[in-house]
């Protein structure tokens, strides 16, 4: 929850704490304390977080990664992905349920794994998993 600068680098360090979340809302809540200081909206979809990392140079460091790489891991993935099929429109249900059982075989990512190509997808920002 920290944001440093530190002297020798002109690079921010951000600090996702995943002791402070366990589950996709709290994850939500984070990142928006993190990156939405002074906005009136929060980030609640992956699209959102996506989108608020462009332009944000920084380094990031996950701190108790593995936590969240148990918490937002299969069990809550499926979850994750019934939901949507149950709520139907606006999302497409073929391709959640192709995302569902690809998940179920073994083949598909779970919900830490895609946060993860979020982030990495961004060239200006450096994620560290501690």
């Amino acid at each position: 929850m920290e944001l440093n600068t530190s002297n020798n680098n002109t690079k921010k360090m951000t600090v996702i704490n995943g002791s402070h979340f366990s589950n996709m809302e709290g994850f939500y809540e984070e990142v928006s304390r993190l990156f939405m200081k002074d906005e009136d909206w929060k980030v609640g979809t992956l699209d959102g977080f996506d989108d608020i990392l462009y332009g944000v140079e920084t380094d990031i460091t996950w701190k108790d990664s593995l936590k969240s790489k148990e918490d937002l891991g299969v069990d809550l993935t499926k979850e994750f992905y019934e939901n949507k099929i149950r709520q139907g429109k606006p999302f497409n249900v073929e391709l959640i349920q192709q995302k569902l059982d690809e998940l179920i075989n073994k083949n598909g990512q779970t919900l830490f794994e895609i946060l993860i190509e979020i982030i990495e997808s961004h060239k200006n920002i450096t994620l560290i998993l501690d």
